[in-house]
C-alpha cells in the first residue's frame, strides 16, 4: 500500500467518483489513477467501488470505510508537515479563510489589518463563496478556517465557535413610502416586492414561511448573495431590501433609510469553525482571538479535545461565555 494511492483513492471520492476530474486535481493521468486503485483493490482483497464498464457508479461500504481512514492519514500527514514548519518558523506560515462576501467586506478589514500586524510573514488566503462552496472547501482541506452564520448541518466535522449575533435590517430609498410608515410590520413589507439573499430561503432564516405563517404572501424580485448587489437594486427602486444591518455603511450608504427589523425576524449567530483533527498553529489562535476577543487560545485548545459539537456546546454554555452583539 502506497501513500500515492491513498491520495488517489480520497480524490476520486472527493470528485464524485469521477477519476478524469480527480487526476486533473493531482496533476496526472487519468490511467494512471486507475491503474493505482485497481492495484490497491488488488492488495486489499476487496472492491472499493462498483463499476459500470470502467465508470465508477457508487462506493461499496468496504469502500466507505478505507476512504474515511485514508482521509484521516492524509489529514495527519498534513498536521506532520505543519508541525515541522512551526518547529522551523513559528511566526511564518499560511493561514486560509473561507467566509461570505458580507464576513469579508464588512468584518474582517480590521481583524486581519491587526492580524497583519502582528505576523506579517504569514500569507493570508480569503476565498469567499456560499455556504454550500465553503462547506465544499471544507471538505477538501482547502482551508483553515471557515467563518459563516448558520448552515451547521453541512459542517458536521468541523468545531464551530459563536464569534458575534447580528440581524437583519430594511433598507428603501429616501422618499419611499415605508421610511414615514412608523414602525415596521411584516403586513407593510408584504405591500412592497422584495429584494435580499439567496440563504434567506432556506432553514430557520426562510422569508417565505416566516410571510406564510402570518397569512401573507411574499413578492420577491430579486435574490443575490452580495449585499452590495441588493443594495445597487433597491438604489434603482427595483424593491425594498432586507439585509444585513452590519452590511450598511453609514456614510456610503447615507442614500439609503435604515429601518430596524429585530423586532421582525430573528437574529442570526456567526461561528468559525475548525476540522477537530486539525494542527492549529500559534498565530491561528490569535486569529480567533483577534476576530472574538471572548474565544482565547486556553479555551479554543479545551474545545478542541471534544469529539462533537453538542459537547463543544455544553463547554461554551457552561462558562456562559458573553456574546457580542454587532449593531
Amino acid at each position: 500500500m502506497k501513500f500515492q494511492q491513498l491520495r488517489y483513492l480520497v480524490a476520486v471520492h472527493e470528485n464524485g467518483l469521477n477519476i478524469t476530474a480527480a487526476a486533473r486535481q493531482l496533476h496526472t493521468s487519468q490511467p494512471g489513477v486507475s491503474r493505482q486503485l485497481k492495484l490497491l483493490e488488488e492488495e486489499l482483497g476487496f472492491q472499493l467501488f462498483e463499476r459500470e464498464g470502467r465508470a465508477l457508479t457508487r462506493t461499496t461500504d468496504a469502500g466507505e470505510e478505507i476512504i474515511s481512514r485514508a482521509a484521516s492519514i492524509l489529514r495527519e500527514m498534513q498536521n506532520i508537515r505543519r508541525t515541522s514548519a512551526e518547529l522551523r518558523k513559528a511566526d511564518g506560515g499560511t493561514l486560509s479563510i473561507a467566509t461570505t462576501h458580507t464576513q469579508a467586506r464588512y468584518v474582517l478589514p480590521q481583524v486581519i489589518r491587526e492580524f497583519r500586524l502582528k505576523y506579517p510573514k504569514v500569507r493570508l488566503h480569503l476565498h469567499q463563496g456560499t455556504s454550500e462552496q465553503i462547506a465544499e472547501m471544507v471538505a477538501r482541506d482547502r482551508v483553515d478556517f471557515a467563518i459563516a452564520t448558520g448552515s451547521e448541518e453541512q459542517f458536521p466535522h468541523l468545531v464551530r465557535l459563536p464569534v458575534y449575533r447580528w440581524h437583519r435590517a430594511v433598507v428603501v430609498p429616501r422618499g419611499h413610502p415605508l421610511a414615514s410608515a412608523g414602525k415596521l410590520t411584516l403586513k407593510k413589507l408584504a405591500e412592497y416586492p422584495i429584494v435580499t439573499y439567496v440563504f434567506s430561503f432556506s432553514g430557520r432564516s426562510s422569508l417565505p414561511a416566516l410571510f406564510e405563517t402570518a397569512g401573507l404572501s411574499l413578492d420577491v424580485a430579486l435574490t443575490a448573495r452580495d449585499s452590495d448587489v441588493i443594495k445597487t437594486y433597491v438604489r434603482i427602486g427595483l424593491g425594498v431590501g432586507i439585509l444585513a444591518r452590519l452590511a450598511i455603511d453609514p456614510v456610503a450608504d447615507a442614500d439609503l433609510v435604515v429601518l430596524d427589523a429585530a423586532h421582525l425576524f430573528e437574529g442570526h449567530t456567526t461561528w468559525i469553525g475548525f476540522r477537530r483533527s486539525a494542527l492549529l498553529r500559534a498565530y491561528m489562535y490569535e486569529f480567533i482571538e483577534l476576530l472574538a476577543p471572548h474565544l482565547p487560545r486556553k479555551l479554543v485548545r479545551e474545545t478542541e479535545k471534544l469529539e462533537t459539537q453538542e459537547e463543544v456546546n455544553r463547554v461554551l454554555d457552561d462558562l456562559q461565555i458573553p456574546l457580542r452583539d454587532l449593531p
